[in-house]
Order: structure tokens, then sequence, then C-alpha cells
């Protein structure tokens, strides 16, 4: 698992969390692969706490039509001010 800050940041701390084994899209992992993808989940969790974000956004875009231009799996950590706009 790799985290680092994103080049282009929506909010005053982003990181991404990417898997190092090649998964293109959400889409693609199989049901096999539940523990990265939980690790994935995880190491989120780690990166928002060693960061003292109080709250955080977990974001993954899937697609072209999702939002997603790299094509490698990968999660958005986004915090350092309030969030607008409730996702669910």
């Amino acid at each position: 698992m790799l985290a680092f800050k994103d080049i282009h940041p929506q909010a005053p701390f982003h990181g991404l969390v990417i898997p190092k084994i090649h998964v293109a899209t959400l889409n693609d992992f199989a049901v096999s692969q539940a523990e990265l993808v939980g690790r994935l989940l995880l190491t989120a969790q780690r990166l928002a706490t060693d960061q003292g974000l109080p709250g955080y956004r977990v974001a993954m875009n899937v697609n072209r039509e999702g939002g997603q231009v790299v094509f490698h799996a990968h999660l958005h950590v986004l915090g350092g001010r309030q969030l607008k706009g409730a996702l669910g």
C-alpha cells in the first residue's frame, strides 16, 4: 500500500491511498481480493489519524463517468475543514 498527498488538493488535506498491486477500477477487484480492499480502507483510516483529522471523507471514483482519470484504483482521503454536501 502507498499513501501520499494529492498534487491537486481539493481540501486542506487530500491524500491518496493506492494498492501496489494493479487493479484498474473498483469494478475490477475480485472477491478473493476482499482483504486488499479492507486494507485500503484501514490505510485511509490510519492516514487520517496520522494527520490528526477529527473528521474526513473517503472517496473512490470509478470509471470516466464517475470522475476517474487515473486507471489504477485508489482512495481519496479529504479533511482539514468542514466538508459540505452529504453524499448519502
